[in-house]
């Protein structure tokens, strides 16, 4: 048996912060004991240094934060290349850069390259758990899920089904669709640390024929994921309601066929009613909120007020390309503001928490990864409050942990990140990352 230890501030969490003040868990001098992929214990290092064998290898990272990964449950690895391009609004930036750039994924070259960089940039960024949206060609899974099968990741991916109201070329049918997802859910669901999402990509590029598909397949799957997009913008709400006149509202077009459950994974949730939240609550649903895409494309505000009275699951995303940003920490950055305009304040230890444990349990993966509780897997990401000038002048004034934690949510970036661990190997460390060639 392998052991590695690791010495440095902790922090973990045993429940939302939102609901009880000691929900954090923080050591000031803690250590991270890992054996074969796997944490063996956590805590403060005056109560476990015991048992740090005498051949363990101890990282003494005294002046950094360990926490667990961070989790990202909305984002489109095929939009890498196209982050930052401008659009007046959601319908137009999908028919200008989205489809033309998914197109390139029919090249397997291009979807192995811009994979390996996808990935790499969320482990520069300490994200070591995703929800992956792959493009329409079946080879674009199976590139996402090689590139994280090699690093030993915990990653859940689908390949995107549509079957109308997008370009010829992106467009596959009710059966393929069936049989391409089929195919790939037996080939990547549970082969190692891999899971599959079964992913339409929203309601009007879908024919009732197709969600029926979709139906069929989350039936005879029920451990599979679901992710897709709803009420994102008004104007695709406006869609929605026109393509889909019998049915109450988005949410309830995915109601109606089956695919609100658990693991259910709906990106942005801005535009819903009561009905709606009391729907996701019910079905435990999650609302994937997307902050920097929201803003980016002029979306709305996520309303975090009613979220939080309906106890609708809510986890965070950087939605890239829409997205403007791999970091979790900018993408906590701009959630605050998001939930400052309306009203509604969202501590930084909170945010850790949706981006780490509250993921975790939003996806029926609580204890497994988003903790550093023995027997979970060993993913985690040292941060240094040191990364930048800046960063360091503040930190070393903080003079809490809602005061460290909420420095890095508006200050840091993927500096901050000095290492990324997953199943208790170093897949990352800052500085040390090669040059690829664009395709």
């Amino acid at each position: 048996m392998t052991q590695s230890s690791y010495r440095a501030k902790l922090l973990t969490f045993t429940g939302d912060p939102a609901q009880s003040p000691d929900a954090a868990v923080f050591h000031e001098d803690g250590v991270v004991i890992v054996e074969d992929g796997h944490v063996a214990a956590a805590g403060a290092w005056t109560a476990l240094a015991g048992l740090v064998s005498g051949d363990a290898s101890v990282h003494d990272l005294r002046d950094k934060l360990i926490v667990p990964g961070f989790i990202d449950t909305h984002i489109h690895y095929p939009q890498t290349d196209m982050i930052a391009s401008p659009a007046p609004g959601l319908l137009p930036w999908l028919e200008t850069w989205t489809f033309p750039t998914e197109r390139r994924f029919e090249d397997e070259a291009v979807a192995h390259d811009t994979a390996r960089f996808f990935v790499e940039e969320l482990l520069a960024n300490g994200t070591t758990t995703a929800l992956v949206y792959c493009t329409v060609h079946k080879q674009s899974a199976d590139a996402l899920f090689s590139a994280s099968e090699a690093k030993n990741l915990r990653m859940i991916a689908g390949k995107v089904l549509m079957d109308r109201h997008c370009p010829a070329f992106l467009r596959d049918t009710p059966q393929s669709g069936y049989d391409d997802s089929a195919e790939l859910i037996g080939r990547w669901h549970k082969r190692g640390r891999q899971l599959y999402a079964l992913t339409p990509r929203f309601a009007p590029t879908s024919t009732e024929a197709q969600l029926e598909a979709c139906a069929a397949l989350a039936k005879a799957h029920p451990d599979i994921f679901i992710q897709s997009h709803a009420a994102e913008s008004r104007e695709e709400v406006n869609w929605v309601s026109t393509l889909f006149a019998h049915r109450r509202s988005y949410i309830d077009v995915y109601d109606h066929y089956g695919l609100l459950r658990p693991r259910a994974v709906y990106g942005h949730c801005i535009w819903l009613d009561d009905e709606d939240r009391r729907r996701m609550t019910q079905t435990r649903a999650v609302a994937a909120h997307c902050p920097t895409s929201n803003l980016f494309l002029g979306s709305g505000l996520f309303d975090f007020d009613r979220a939080s009275e309906s106890a609708m699951l809510v986890t965070l995303a950087t939605d890239v390309g829409g997205g403007t940003s791999f970091s979790m920490l900018q993408t906590m950055n701009e959630a605050h503001k998001v939930a400052r305009m309306g009203g509604h304040h969202l501590s930084a230890t909170r945010m850790f928490w949706l981006a780490t444990a509250g993921a975790a349990e939003a996806l029926d993966l609580g204890g497994m990864i988003g903790t550093l509780a023995p027997q979970s897997e060993a993913d985690f990401v040292v941060l240094d409050p040191q990364a930048t000038p800046l960063l360091a002048r503040r930190t070393a004034r903080a003079q809490s942990l809602e005061e460290l934690l909420f420095a890095f949510a508006m200050l840091g970036d993927d500096r901050a990140v000095y290492a990324t661990y997953a199943a208790g190997k170093r897949v990352h460390r800052r500085g040390e990352r090669t040059k690829r060639r664009n395709v």
